[in-house]
């Protein structure tokens, strides 16, 4: 098997990563677009104002888990033919982390908001706390736990593009 270049490694790079992009920004979307029907609905009147709050760090952090996530086309159409993949694969890498940061908030949030309608405070915030933590354990804890498993590997060599020369 040849060894890629490393434009060919910065190309397969930028593809991974745009794979990932596609299934966040479903995600993203779609939370998103409930969010902003929510206040139109005929229950949300009964919202208390803890409520509502939580509803806009919803609406809010998903709007910018979309802003974010999306940012990386914006961006390849601006160097678009530059020779600038390199600098177009960090910049993506940080946007989608900061958009998935987001979109736990986003995603947390909901799931306070719609469990604080139904139940009673103390488990709504305790539901919500094991989805935050559930978030967090599958996005970061194992990922990174996993980092250094499997380093003979194969076919995991330079896989990730979370770790780029000069980042």
């Amino acid at each position: 098997m040849a060894k890629e270049t490393e434009k060919q490694r910065w190309q397969r790079n930028f593809a991974d990563l745009l794979q990932e992009l596609r299934v966040a920004q479903t995600g993203v979307q779609i939370l998103f677009a409930f969010l902003l029907t929510l206040p139109f609905s005929n229950g949300f009147t009964r919202a208390t104002p803890f409520q509502k709050d939580v509803y806009i760090i919803a609406l809010l952090s998903a709007a910018a888990a979309a802003a974010m996530i999306i940012s990386p086309v914006a961006f390849h159409r601006a160097l678009f033919r530059q020779g600038r993949k390199p600098e177009l694969v960090r910049f993506s890498h940080h946007m989608a982390t900061g958009g998935l940061a987001f979109m736990l908030i986003s995603m947390v949030s909901a799931v306070l908001l719609i469990t604080d309608f139904v139940l009673s405070r103390p488990i709504a915030v305790v539901l919500s706390a094991i989805t935050a933590v559930w978030f967090l354990a599958l996005w970061l804890v194992l990922p990174f736990a996993r980092r250094n498993w499997g380093e003979d590997d194969i076919d995991d060599e330079d896989d990730d593009p979370v770790v780029l020369p000069g980042d």
